[in-house]
């Protein structure tokens, strides 16, 4: 019986016990910029890894894709292969006024809008972030003079069902094809502001649930990309500040090694 992975084919000594993990493919080669001894194990479908060491350290960099199912995917074949640490490195839409686009979120707990998490345990059950790798993450960011935020995220599913754009009245108006808008997004969207949820994202929830079924070590930090709801369909940067949001990750998980 073959001892790879159903889905990403990776065997035994491909993957590292730390690991940082992305959305984007393309992001994966930039997480392992400056590596000793990179080399890429997997490239299929949306699943890219690149091991190598960071300082000394044996780490490992892979995307996810977009949301939880594919997320859930790959963090059971990366536990499955020796994994312990993760942090997520992405971008987010900011529901906190204060926040500014650029800035980082640093998530100490999640919001389980999502189906997959639900598939594991009940809704009940918390997606919290591990406190090693929220502490490491917030001593980086603060050690740099980086501008960063510690709090919840939502973590959703259906990216154009539960965004939508704002107008110049104040109103939402939907981002599904053909005018699509679920009845009670409006309510949600501003429930979650009037509840102090900092930003929104499409993983995080299955990553932290995942982690704390398996007891495994997880945390996430992302830019503030866009704002939720949007000032327009433009108005994203999926690039602004990513360089420091990668180093503060590469930073904290030195810290976390052995």
């Amino acid at each position: 019986m073959s001892d790879s992975q159903p889905i990403t084919g990776c065997r035994p000594g491909d993957v590292a016990e730390h690991v940082f993990l992305c959305g984007d493919p393309a992001r994966v080669e930039r997480i392992a910029e400056g590596w000793s001894n990179p080399r890429e194990v997997c490239g299929v479908r949306e699943y890219r890894i690149i091991s190598g060491e960071l300082d000394g350290l044996p780490v490992s960099a892979a995307s996810t894709g977009i949301g939880a199912p594919s997320t859930a995917v790959l963090f059971e074949e990366l536990a499955k292969l020796g994994s312990r640490t993760f942090i997520r490195i992405g971008n987010s839409g900011g529901l906190a006024p204060e926040l500014e686009l650029g800035e980082l979120v640093i998530t100490s707990g999640s919001v389980r809008d999502d189906g997959t998490s639900r598939s594991y345990v009940l809704p009940e059950f918390p997606a919290v972030a591990h406190y090693h790798v929220v502490s490491e993450l917030e001593r980086a960011a603060s050690e740099r003079g980086i501008t960063h935020h510690v709090g919840i995220t939502w973590s959703l599913d259906a990216f154009y069902a539960r965004n939508a754009i704002l107008g110049q009245d104040g109103s939402l108006t939907s981002m599904s094809f053909g005018g699509y808008w679920p009845g009670h997004l409006e309510a949600r969207i501003r429930a979650m502001q009037e509840a102090g949820v900092l930003n929104c994202e499409m993983e995080s929830g299955v990553l932290l649930t995942l982690a704390g079924l398996f007891g495994l070590r997880a945390g996430c930090i992302c830019v503030v990309s866009d704002r939720t709801p949007w000032a327009g369909p433009t108005a994203i940067d999926l690039d602004r500040n990513m360089a420091n949001c990668i180093d503060v990750a590469r930073a904290a998980m030195c810290a976390l090694g052995p």
